[in-house]
């Protein structure tokens, strides 16, 4: 089980006794699935098979399919005589010539070369014949096109799995230093109330609940257990088959929240910067999983 990137190539050819198929598939980013094909006009009914096939390999992304024919089969055009205008050509040139007294012959070169006598129709096309001829060429494709895109994912895999592991390490560093910064907020806290009711009585039970209060609403033990709970969230993710891009991304916003709201709590120099290095860390856990299909 891997998780792919939406960033891929893949070419393939297939040649046949007349006809030989190029197929090349480009996969890019993209919040949704958005499958483009270009096709020879004449193979357009054979669309709605190429993006089924490539629904089968592609969840999410941009998907560029561009399909060639070439050979002596390719051309399903034919050449076709409009008899009707090459005459009514003829009849008006040599009443023409009569007209003028010219004497020239028109030849038949000539006659074909004026506008609309010679004409390509389309010839009948199979397409069942052309889809069996297609099919590998582009399931070849798509394939090429996957495992450049699971290799990828591997070593983002990888990447993400170090900024996680950086991520955690600065989080442990923030819990153990918790209890000495609550206990320097707390005493920081009675001094000030002190210096303020220096001649003012107050009780101390009242005081001391007061500072308790204070420092309660810097508590962030919650925000780090949701924290903790992500990371494990998003370590399942990292093992999955299915695509979770956007759960991923999604779940980098919860980090964010998280973080943004133990900045604000805490309220201390040195906290504030070790958060900054948090948000530092998750901004480039969210570029990374921008490739995450």
């Amino acid at each position: 089980m891997s998780l792919k990137s939406m960033t891929g190539y893949g070419r393939a050819e297939v040649s046949g006794q007349t006809t030989s198929w190029v197929a090349e598939v480009r996969g890019t980013n993209h919040r949704y699935l958005d499958i483009k094909i270009k096709l020879p006009r004449e193979y357009n009914g054979l669309e709605e098979r190429v993006r089924k096939l490539a629904g089968r390999f592609h969840r999410r992304g941009r998907v560029d399919i561009s399909l060639s024919a070439s050979g002596d089969g390719a051309d399903l055009s034919a050449p076709a005589i409009d008899y009707g205008r090459a005459m009514a050509y003829k009849k008006e040139l040599d009443a023409l010539a009569g007209e003028l007294g010219i004497s020239d012959e028109l030849t038949m070169f000539q006659l074909v070369s004026l506008p609309d006598v010679l004409k390509k129709e389309q010839a009948s096309v199979d397409i069942e014949e052309a889809w069996n001829k297609l099919n590998p060429a582009l399931e070849n494709a798509l394939g090429d096109c996957l495992a450049m895109r699971t290799r990828e994912a591997d070593m983002l895999t990888v990447d993400l799995r170090e900024r996680v592991s950086a991520f955690t390490s600065m989080l442990n560093e923030i819990e153990a230093e918790l209890p000495a910064v609550v206990a320097g907020k707390r005493e920081t806290l009675r001094q000030r109330i002190n210096t303020l009711l220096e001649e003012v009585e107050i009780d101390p039970v009242r005081l001391a609940q007061e500072v308790a209060y204070l420092v309660e609403k810097s508590d962030v033990t919650e925000e780090i257990v949701r924290l903790r709970s992500h990371l494990e969230q998003f370590d399942t993710l990292l093992a999955a088959d299915d695509p979770v891009g956007r759960t991923m991304d999604f779940l980098i916003q919860e980090f964010l929240r998280e973080v943004n709201t133990m900045a604000s709590k805490l309220g201390d120099a040195a906290m504030a910067r070790k958060t900054v290095e948090l948000k530092g860390e998750l901004e480039k856990i969210r570029e990374q999983v921008q490739n995450i299909e």
